[in-house]
C-alpha cells in the first residue's frame, strides 16, 4: 500500500491511502470543530464523517454524529457502522476507545479513557495521568447523561440507563443503572 504523509501529522504518524491515521491529530480536530459549528446539529452527516476521518478518527459507514459532539485527544478512536452520537456527547480519547456498530449514544454522555492517580502527599492530589482503553460493544444504548469511565468494556446489546456511571465491565445483554452502575436486568 502506498504511504502518503501529510504535513500536519506529528512525528512518525502518517495517513495511508485509506484516509485513516493511527491516532487522532489535535489540530485537525480543532479545525473540524470549527467547521462543525457552522453545520446544523442533525444535518451534513457525510461531511462530518469525512472531516473526522481527516482528523484521524476511524468511522464506519452510516455513522451520524451531531454537530455539538466534542471529541478530544490524540488516541485511537473507532466508531462502528450505523452508530448515532447525540448532542453534546464528550469523548476524551488519550489511548484507545472503540464504539461498536449500531450503537445509540444519547445526549450529554461522557466516554473517557484517562484519569489520574490519587496522590494525597503531592501539591496536586490528581497525580500522574493514567490511560486505560474503553470498549463498547455492538448494538449498545447509552442513555442521556451516562458516564463510561476508563478501563470499562461493555458487551454487545447493553443498555446503560440515564445518569449511570459505569466503572466496571458489563457482560452482553444487560441493563445497568445507578452510581456506580449495577446490573438491573438480563436482557434476552
Amino acid at each position: 500500500m502506498l504511504e502518503v504523509t501529510w504535513g500536519l501529522c506529528k512525528g512518525n504518524q502518517s495517513i495511508n491511502n485509506t484516509g485513516y491515521s493511527p491516532t487522532m491529530n489535535s489540530f485537525r480536530l480543532f479545525l473540524t470543530r470549527m467547521v462543525l459549528s457552522l453545520i446544523p446539529e442533525t444535518r451534513g452527516f457525510g461531511l462530518k464523517r469525512m472531516l473526522y476521518r481527516w482528523a484521524g478518527v476511524r468511522i464506519g459507514d452510516g455513522v451520524k454524529i451531531n454537530s455539538s459532539v466534542r471529541i478530544s485527544g490524540i488516541g485511537q478512536l473507532s466508531i462502528g457502522d450505523n452508530t448515532w452520537i447525540g448532542p453534546e456527547v464528550m469523548i476524551a480519547c488519550s489511548s484507545e476507545i472503540s464504539i461498536g456498530a449500531d450503537c445509540d449514544i444519547a445526549p450529554r454522555v461522557y466516554i473517557g479513557d484517562g484519569t489520574h492517580l490519587i496522590t494525597p502527599g503531592m501539591a496536586h492530589i490528581a497525580g500522574k495521568d493514567v490511560t486505560v482503553p474503553v470498549h463498547i460493544g455492538n448494538g449498545c444504548w447509552l442513555c442521556v447523561n451516562s458516564t463510561v469511565l476508563p478501563g470499562v468494556s461493555i458487551g454487545d446489546k447493553c443498555v446503560i440507563a440515564a445518569g449511570a456511571v459505569v466503572n466496571k465491565d458489563c457482560d452482553r445483554n444487560r441493563l445497568v443503572a445507578g452510581v456506580p452502575a449495577k446490573v438491573i436486568k438480563e436482557l434476552d
